[in-house]
């Protein structure tokens, strides 16, 4: 060995030499390295003369070759050497003293220049290969290490930050007792780097970040948690696989975690919602070691209830309950995590909002019964986060509501949720009832069922707002009360109809009534009820007396008209045995003096009835006994005539609602002769109205009451009569113009008959002239029907009429239905 290292030497005396001299050049400085690098590796040298060699003849020569050499090349063979050296000697330890200073020269400021990256990159992979071989014997120079570290963890060069973070956690594990004095020095270049635009720079820095802190100073976790808990959002999977890994290292080995389990758990919790299947899963694995190392830690403590603790009856579905360690480590570690999750919540950006409501609903998982103490914290976050605009935050939000209804009495929750409803509340105080409610146990919720279904129907919570998401989340929380107490509700099903009515009373879409209408079907079926209509007739008399008493204080804006206007058109027939009530109402609420609105409302409320009178309020048959009452109460006020569009409404609406009447045949011929002096002088008037439909239901319902009662007549009302129908030929609707033409051939039929016949005389021939103008009408159907007419109406003074007859034929009026018109008066006379 010694004549090998002899030789070596004396092959090596040249080159070396030559290196050495002050004015060797480049190109010989270039030849005399790759001659040692020729006699080194061309050489099967065993590790102690390689080590004799190395160190006594060429460590120097290359460090400062290394160090300063101002050609590339030069440098770069040297650093090869001098790798070489060091990976096949025996002790590269002796090395440090001459090499460690060529390397921080190098490679620290102000002094480091290195300028070619791949050089830079050798050099910290020559301080990874240092530390590999010589570990704990390079604590001397641990400043020097820290110096390098440093100025590379911040290179321009993504792989040379990349080996220095390599290197970092190298020099951690190689010296522990000692790295703690420098490990704080290298905490702001890692976190400086930690958001580096390459992933593989991330995923290497947080890996470092885990080794330097572990192996240094646990005091720097204060200042690189908010930049792992950012790492936590990163849209890199393996970014978030190397915080998790990194964070459930230091809660099972970091020496003071202990002090930091507050901070820690809730950045390894964070993970369980990862949706990468691989993170949640290495996370949960993670959890479990924590938990049962607590445990074995703290086994005294918890020997109670690890033999005494009895699992919960009731958990949420599809959820694995923790282990008790984890629960224990969340229940003592709540207090101080709440407020800052709590303000997480409410944070500006999406998803760290996001990512705090999810992370809440994993740690009242985990700490069950103990939600108790923290729970008006809670409910002011969650009545907060129940209306963010990210969906994904109230989802996560109604769950861990959910969850306090599963853990927290109902005498707690309830006693401090209810304050809310009393003052002002909002959708998202009743979102998190019913998620309670939704979580809760039946048997548990029984004994507070009264109280809840009091609670909601009461006028300042179920009629605070018409707005259609403050509807549809009273409709949840009426729907979980019913899927929770089942048959209990029926203790409450009166208030439950109350709420049901209101929201299907507010103006909205038709698939909130849709469901509305479902969960009364619900609400039967769990009492055993057949349909909806059942629950109406259960409670019909209660409903109307709760909405009509205050019906003498009514306006177009009282919530109560419409919820009136819900129980008498949605209950179907169970309203025709209620009709004391109904009634009642009606006539309160229709007297003139009333808002004008407000009776129109009730009016279509009415006409929408009589339009199916046999299946609402007539079901009964009851109806006709309260005629008397709808006419002369209701009908005859309302058909007066008051200025203004809404009243002119009002008078269409009843004129409807008397048709209505007398179609279905409820208002008979002997009711009809009662009521013939109130009503007809104003429905004759309405015959003037600008309402289209109005001006026809008034010409229909003249002609109904000609038939009934026109014989009886005297000379003023025949006469009152046929000047107002006459004016409706010239009705600009087709559809009135001979509705009048056939109230007219009535009319004349009625004076054939009447006592007063003789004295109408004039009035029938300044008729018969009228209606020969309009067989020249543009409308043929009208031509045809004025013909019937004057053909009814020619058995009354046939002389007379064939006078005007052929009056208007010299006038060049239409002579087809004037010959046929002839025809007709010379066949009547005939056959008199």
């Amino acid at each position: 060995a010694a004549g090998d290292a002899a030789e070596l030497s004396q092959a090596l005396a040249r080159p070396l030499s030559l290196l050495q001299q002050p004015d060797c050049g480049r190109a010989a400085r270039l030849r005399a390295l790759e001659d040692i690098r020729a006699q080194l590796q061309g050489r099967a040298l065993p590790g102690a003369v390689l080590q004799e060699v190395f160190a006594a003849r060429l460590l120097r020569p290359l460090s400062r070759c290394l160090a300063g050499d101002a050609a590339e090349r030069c440098r770069e063979l040297a650093l090869q050497l001098l790798r070489h050296g060091l990976a096949h000697g025996q002790r590269p330890c002796e090395a440090l003293p001459v090499l460690l200073p060529a390397l921080a020269q190098r490679l620290c400021p102000p002094q480091g220049a290195e300028p070619s990256e791949e050089l830079r990159l050798g050099l910290v992979q020559l301080l990874s290969l240092l530390l590999q071989r010589c570990g704990a014997s390079m604590a001397p120079y641990l400043g020097d290490i820290a110096r390098v570290l440093q100025a590379t963890l911040l290179d321009h060069y993504a792989e040379v930050r990349r080996e220095s973070c390599r290197c970092a956690a190298a020099c951690a594990r190689a010296m522990p007792e000692h790295f703690h004095m420098q490990s704080e020095s290298l905490i702001k270049p890692l976190m400086q780097t930690i958001s580096h635009q390459h992933y593989r720079v991330r995923v290497d820095v947080i890996q470092a970040t885990g080794a330097v802190i572990q192996f240094g100073n646990a005091k720097s976790v204060d200042d690189v948690l908010s930049h792992l808990a950012q790492r936590l959002f990163d849209e890199i999977p393996k970014v978030r696989h190397a915080v998790t890994t990194v964070i459930g290292e230091w809660l099972l080995h970091l020496r003071d975690r202990y002090s930091y389990f507050h901070k820690l758990i809730p950045l390894l919790l964070g993970s369980f919602t990862d949706e990468i299947p691989e993170n949640t899963k290495l996370a949960w694995t993670y959890w479990e070691k924590i938990g049962l190392q607590w445990e074995k830690e703290n086994e005294e403590d918890l020997k109670d209830k690890m033999d005494f603790s009895v699992p919960p009856s009731h958990y949420p579905k599809g959820e694995t309950r923790p282990g008790l360690g984890c629960r224990e480590l969340v229940s003592r570690n709540l207090s101080k995590i709440l407020p800052g999750l709590c303000h997480d919540m409410t944070d500006w950006v999406g998803s760290t909002r996001v990512k705090a409501s999810q992370l809440l609903y994993t740690l009242l998982l985990h700490a069950e019964d103990h939600i108790t103490q923290h729970m008006e914290l809670l409910l002011r976050t969650l009545y907060q986060a129940c209306s963010d605009e990210e969906s994904e935050v109230v989802k996560n939000s109604v769950k861990a509501a959910e969850l306090i209804g599963t853990f927290v009495s109902p005498k707690v929750s309830l006693k401090l949720i209810t304050p809310a409803f009393e003052q002002t509340p909002k959708a998202s105080c009743v979102m998190v009832l019913a998620a309670v409610i939704r979580g809760s146990p039946k048997e548990i919720l029984q004994p507070h069922v009264t109280q809840l279904g009091n609670t909601l129907s009461q006028a300042g919570v179920c009629q605070r707002s018409e707005e259609v998401f403050y509807m549809e989340q009273l409709l949840y929380c009426v729907q979980a009360l019913i899927e929770v107490c089942q048959e209990d509700c029926r203790e409450i099903s009166l208030q439950l109809m109350k709420v049901l009515v209101t929201i299907m009373a507010i103006p909205s879409s038709q698939d909130l009534k849709e469901k509305v209408e479902k969960t009364m079907s619900s609400l039967a079926e769990v009492q055993q009820l057949e349909s909806f209509h059942c629950l109406y007739k259960q409670h019909i008399i209660e409903l109307l007396e709760w909405v009509s008493g205050s019906c003498e204080g009514w306006t177009c804006y009282s919530p109560e008209v419409l919820q009136f206007e819900v129980i008498a058109t949605h209950s179907g027939p169970v309203i025709g045995e209620a009709l004391d009530g109904f009634m009642l109402v009606l006539k309160t609420g229709l007297q003139p003096s009333r808002d004008p609105q407000m009776r129109l409302k009730l009016f279509t409320v009415l006409s929408q009835l009589l339009q199916k009178a046999s299946e609402t309020i007539n079901s009964q048959g009851l109806f006709p006994s309260y005629l008397e009452t709808v006419i002369k109460d209701i009908l005859a006020p309302n058909l007066q005539w008051h200025a203004g569009r809404t009243a002119a409404a009002i008078r269409a609406t009843a004129v409807l609602c008397l048709w209505a009447l007398i179609h279905c045949e409820m208002l008979a011929p002997k009711e009809i002769l009662k009521v013939k002096d109130e009503l007809m002088p104003q429905v004759i008037a309405s015959m003037d109205e600008d309402s289209k439909i109005t001006r026809l239901m008034a010409c229909r319902i003249v002609d109904v009451f000609l038939k009934v009662c026109g014989r009886q007549f005297d000379a003023d009302k025949f006469k009152n009569t046929y000047t107002e129908v006459l004016k409706r030929l010239d009705d600009a609707s087709c559809d009135v113009r001979l509705a009048a033409a056939h109230t007219l051939a009535n009319w004349f039929k009625c004076l054939k008959d009447s006592d007063v016949k003789s004295s109408m005389e004039g009035h029938v021939e300044f008729l018969y002239q009228e209606l020969l103008v309009h067989l020249d009408d543009p409308d043929e159907n009208l031509q045809k029907a004025v013909l019937e007419v004057l053909k009814e109406g020619s058995i009354l003074y046939p002389d007379l009429l064939v006078r005007e007859v052929e009056g208007a034929v010299q006038k060049h009026q239409t002579p087809i239905y004037c010959n046929q018109l002839l025809h007709h008066i010379q066949s009547v006379k005939e056959s008199a």
